[in-house]
């Protein structure tokens, strides 16, 4: 069956022949905005702890990690035979080329791991970086994930992200110069953006030359600066409910340069770390289930409305 939209597994299957299941990884990783380089807030959302599978945790070895993290996945998913390492919290090019050179080939060193994905910040990157994973990207699958979460600035400020919307196209830029498949990360639904701007962001992101995108709504964790804000003022946030999200993010879709692969539509963390949880007993397949059922009602598809 086609599906409505460039799908994270086509794209797995397009250019591997078939499913690759990705492992998370945390290699004990800093990040500029908590250790005092930028801040020492970190951006206001964040709760890396609430993404982390029970075996990814930095006091256990690289290895230990993945092959636990195969056996998890080799229960619920029977069809996965490659694997991805994925570098996930935090910001995993903060070291020096020398130590991040070690740490992913202690990665790819792991029997049926075919590539890293590497998650880090726009601001955590540069030429001599992008040389090593260039370097690496000739025998093995390497992708550079960013998190940007949004093209506004003014968002940016307020959320303590701790760089400009400019930083991130310049990343992503230099990383498609480099030859290297690119991702970013974008949140729904922060304070200060109206339906317009979002839907708006559609035509920014399109414009960048990225391989993949993620999408969450917002998510308020527990124990964050988010979460102090939102209890002290919960009007001036707008949480989405199900039925909303899923009309707006089909909106989103229909304006989105249909040759950027989507590898999420929303986020799914455990509700313990929420303050607020909607659709909580809802997991992400069932999401997506939702979203391309309405997609089919509304006889619509990825940049079904994109302009170049």
């Amino acid at each position: 069956m086609t599906r409505r939209f460039n799908s994270y597994n086509s794209y797995f299957v397009k250019n591997f022949g078939g499913r690759v299941q990705k492992i998370s990884i945390d290699a004990g990783f800093s990040c500029p905005n908590r250790d005092g380089k930028i801040s020492t807030g970190g951006c206001s959302f964040c709760r890396n702890d609430a993404f982390n599978p029970s075996y990814c945790r930095p006091e256990k070895s690289i290895r230990q990690q993945i092959e636990e993290g195969i056996e998890f996945h080799q229960r619920r998913y029977r069809r996965a035979k490659q694997y991805l390492a994925y570098f996930q919290p935090y910001s995993n090019t903060y070291k020096n080329v020398d130590e991040l050179e070690k740490i992913y080939k202690q990665a790819l060193e792991v029997e049926g791991v075919i590539g890293i994905v590497v998650g880090t910040r726009p601001d955590c990157i540069d030429e001599e970086k992008l040389s090593l994973l260039k370097e690496i990207n000739k025998s093995y699958y390497v992708m550079v994930e960013y998190g940007v979460e949004s093209v506004y600035d003014e968002t940016l400020k307020r959320i303590n992200r701790g760089h400009d919307f400019a930083t991130a196209k310049k990343a992503i830029r230099l990383t498609h110069e480099y030859g290297l498949p690119c991702g970013a990360h974008f949140i729904f639904g922060l304070p200060g953006e109206s339906r317009e701007m979002m839907i708006n962001a559609a035509n920014i992101i399109s414009e960048l030359p990225l391989t993949t995108v993620k999408f969450h709504q917002l998510q308020i964790f527990k124990d964050t600066l988010m979460a102090e804000e939102y209890l002290s003022n919960p009007e001036a946030f707008h949480l989405f409910t199900l039925e909303d999200y899923i009309e707006f993010v089909i909106d989103f879709t229909e304006r989105l340069n249909p040759e950027i692969v989507i590898e999420r539509f929303a986020g799914e963390v455990p509700p313990r770390y929420l303050i607020s949880k909607p659709w909580m007993n809802l997991r992400y397949d069932e999401v997506l289930n939702l979203i391309e059922k309405r997609m089919e009602e509304r006889d619509t598809f990825q940049g079904r409305l994109f302009k170049i």
